[in-house]
């Protein structure tokens, strides 16, 4: 997305946002001070291992290479529709592995609030396969009714947070199976960030009570992009909230780290998940690829290496 348009729908993002500095919490009416937000409940999550995040190419290989793949990512846009064969393949795969429902447009930025329909039939998919959570990103994909088709980065700034925490509760309320965020990449330091990206993370996952999905490709990505120190950035973090982790390569185009899900994973990024694996109890890792698909016995070797990374700390025995 061209910085412009990034630009212009965030400004609608920050002049929309009216939150009050408190969020509704079931149970405790409709707004509650920020105080009352229950402590973490992520450390008592099971640990699931390492996964991937199925996608149609491997249809024919998923379930045969079962005992290779400790648990799958479903993108749960791929299964709010109609479809006989897609139901049938969903029903499928829960027979057989946990899934954890993985959503791209609810839009938890979004200044107008959440798309209510689309919620439901979130709501739904995650009843249906019961995973012990669920994800989605720390992002926009829509502003003003008009669809972007990209997640957009949401500006790190109190007027965003407030819309974020805001949403999030939302569909708290909705979808009481635990929710974990994701951190995004983002080409450009938005002019209208007053927050340091890792106080902004800490203060989401501490005003919503989620965990995060950290997304070790992107944090990568931006540390490099943006010259800081991933590690630093790591060390803000509460341990008991990293819950899950993402993975794959990044591609070099015209100079610029490019997260298209198409790469094996970088020799960077392996450093970076070990160091990652020894701070933080981790519940799973899901190898993302979406491009440029390897053979299925590449997926499993990606997925062995880092298995024995991660049983090394003591993190998936």
């Amino acid at each position: 997305m061209a910085a412009a348009v990034v630009a212009v729908v965030a400004v609608a993002v920050v002049v929309a946002a009216k939150c009050p500095p408190s969020i509704p919490i079931h149970g405790l009416g409709e707004c509650a001070p920020m105080s009352t937000v229950p402590k973490s409940i992520h450390s008592n999550l099971p640990v699931l291992g390492v996964g991937m995040g199925y996608r149609n190419f491997y249809r024919n290989h998923t379930l045969p290479s079962a005992e290779h793949i400790d648990f799958l990512e479903i993108t749960a846009d791929h299964f709010l529709g109609d479809s006989r064969e897609q139901s049938q393949q969903l029903d499928r795969l829960n027979e057989t592995f946990t899934l954890i429902p993985h959503g791209l447009n609810l839009s938890l930025g979004s200044a107008e609030g959440l798309n209510r329909p689309y919620l439901r039939q979130l709501r739904n998919l995650v009843g249906r396969v019961a995973p012990p959570w669920w994800s989605e990103h720390i992002s926009f994909t829509q502003a003003a009714g008009v669809e972007i088709g990209h997640l957009s980065p949401t500006p790190f700034n109190k007027a965003a947070l407030e819309k974020l925490t805001e949403n999030i509760s939302i569909a708290q309320e909705e979808i009481e199976v635990p929710l974990i965020l994701e951190n995004i990449t983002y080409p450009l330091r938005l002019p209208w960030n007053t927050i340091p990206e890792e106080e902004f993370l800490l203060q989401l996952l501490e005003k919503t009570g989620c965990g995060l999905l950290l997304d070790v490709t992107n944090l990568y990505i931006n540390s490099t992009t943006h010259n800081y120190d991933p590690i630093a950035l790591l060390k803000n973090l509460p341990s008991d909230k990293v819950v899950q982790l993402h993975f794959v390569g990044y591609q070099l185009i015209e100079g610029e780290l490019v997260d298209n899900h198409s790469q094996p994973t970088n020799d960077g990024i392996w450093n970076l998940l070990e160091t990652v694996l020894e701070m933080f109890p981790v519940k799973g890792a899901i190898l993302e690829r979406d491009g440029n698909f390897p053979a299925m016995n590449d997926i499993i070797d990606e997925l062995a290496r880092l298995r024995k990374i991660g049983r090394a700390k003591s993190r998936w025995n």
